[in-house]
């Protein structure tokens, strides 16, 4: 069967631990692109911090974003589709965080902001100074959340991380059953708050029919718990080695770490 989308998440999947694109993925997907095949970022981070690899990779797709919540015309600058965060619902979870002393980034517009400096955020601010000037993403330092929140335009997720995955599980868990919201695990200390209803899959398969596809016609990478729905509903759903023993079970195939050419080898082996 001849794949004729190729959707890929990022960090953990096409991303090595060091944020590059292994050279014989970069040089299989320019292949694929070249025999025709679609190539889509299916991703949790926002669009400001995915320039690097949407370039590298020579695209003229759209960017699904924050797990799905929108899709993003990179030529264009502009969002085509999206779910956002009500503000009140933002509030409540700004409110719920202040008290259970957890921290992260809040995603809204073009930029991602955060209050707090944590592990997470400083390490991401780091990646981005690493990058040229043209290429990173905007991270801004506000006062208050709360106010930035009223302020945006839109709100598309929160990113928070904590040292404590218990006491986080415990939160998202509370968020889910008082607000209503998704929490999907984006790495194994960062959970993601969402609109509940937008995941990667449901995005994706959005994506594809507009374009005249099926999700049959899916080929899909990914290696967290934010990649099942994707991974589920495509045609043949990967998940790579070093991704968790549960997400292995659930993907159609296994193949190497985010280390090794599994994603250059599957694409020429099912594509080209």
């Amino acid at each position: 069967m001849s794949y004729r989308i190729i959707a890929l998440d990022l960090d953990g999947t096409l991303l090595t631990p060091q944020k590059t694109i292994l050279p014989a993925s970069l040089d299989a997907l320019a292949q694929a692109r070249k025999a025709g095949v679609k190539v889509l970022i299916v991703t949790g981070r926002h669009h400001v911090a995915i320039h690097p690899f949407y370039q590298a990779l020579a695209l003229d797709t759209p960017a699904i974003c924050c797990n799905g919540t929108y899709l993003y015309d990179y030529h264009a600058k502009k969002v085509l589709a999206s779910d956002p965060l009500r503000k009140s619902q933002a509030q409540r979870v700004i409110q719920m965080l202040d008290e259970q002393a957890i921290h992260g980034l809040l995603y809204v517009d073009n930029a991602m902001l955060y209050q707090t400096p944590t592990g997470h955020v400083t390490r991401t601010i780091n990646w981005a100074q690493s990058l040229p000037e043209h290429q990173r993403p905007t991270f801004l330092h506000v006062d208050s959340l709360s106010e930035a929140a009223q302020q945006a335009e839109s709100i598309w997720k929160f990113a928070l991380s904590h040292p404590d995955t218990r006491a986080l599980q415990d939160f998202a868990e509370k968020v889910e059953a008082e607000l209503g919201l998704a929490c999907e695990w984006s790495w194994q200390d960062q959970v993601d708050i969402a609109q509940q209803g937008n995941s990667k899959g449901k995005r994706l398969a959005q994506w594809v029919e507009h374009a005249g596809f099926q999700m049959s016609d899916v080929l899909a990478f990914g290696d967290n718990y934010n990649d099942l729905s994707m991974l589920e509903a495509a045609g043949l759903g990967i998940a790579m080695g070093n991704a968790d023993d549960a997400i292995k079970a659930r993907a159609d195939r296994v193949i190497g770490t985010n280390l090794e050419p599994g994603i250059a080898e599957t694409i020429y082996r099912e594509i080209l």
